[in-house]
């Protein structure tokens, strides 16, 4: 069965920009399901999801995420990268105060990452669009929910070095590889 590869990171922190290139690369790679979600929502008049019913959101995101976790069974490759996991759910809804159920804690402890690198905030690529509202210091206080809440689960988050999407790319094949 594949490795089960996570990019996790805050917002605006290259992580689709590195997912397509290792997918250019030829590997196999899972996209965010956030913004299918906020698109949604946003076709049906609801303009913040998130901000307006954060349970809804994240129980949507975490059942998709939960769907991948599955899917990854099906392919053949050594690895597949996914953008963000299961307990990215419970990282934001810590980061509004936001109560939820135990089966969200379930399922984070149910289904297990191979490897989880983060993408830090950077400021020079950090950007507010359609999906993505939070300033950049809500950014990083959102990257440290994110880190805290996967070393709850027992994870290492593996920094990415900031630079040209090709060097993160190179950064993670030599850890995967070494």
């Amino acid at each position: 069965m594949p490795k089960r590869i996570l990019l996790i990171g805050g917002p605006s922190t290259g992580k689709t920009t590195l997912l397509n290139h290792l997918e250019n690369l030829g590997y196999a790679c899972l996209e965010e399901i956030s913004r299918q979600v906020i698109s949604n929502a946003q076709k049906e008049g609801i303009d913040q999801l998130f901000l307006e019913k954060p349970l809804l959101f994240s129980t949507l995101l975490r059942d998709a995420r939960i769907k991948q976790f599955k899917d990854v069974e099906d392919f053949k490759n050594d690895f597949v990268f996914i953008d963000r996991g299961i307990p990215d759910t419970v990282a934001y809804m810590d980061f509004v105060n936001q109560e939820y159920p135990e089966d969200f804690i379930e399922a984070c402890k149910a289904h297990i990452y191979d490897l989880v690198f983060i993408l830090p905030t950077w400021e020079k690529i950090h950007v507010i669009d359609q999906e993505r509202y939070e300033t950049f210091d809500q950014a990083k206080e959102i990257e440290e929910h994110l880190v805290q809440t996967y070393k709850q689960y027992g994870y290492s988050p593996i920094p990415v070095p900031t630079g040209p999407v090709e060097e993160r790319a190179q950064f993670i094949l030599n850890t995967l590889t070494s």
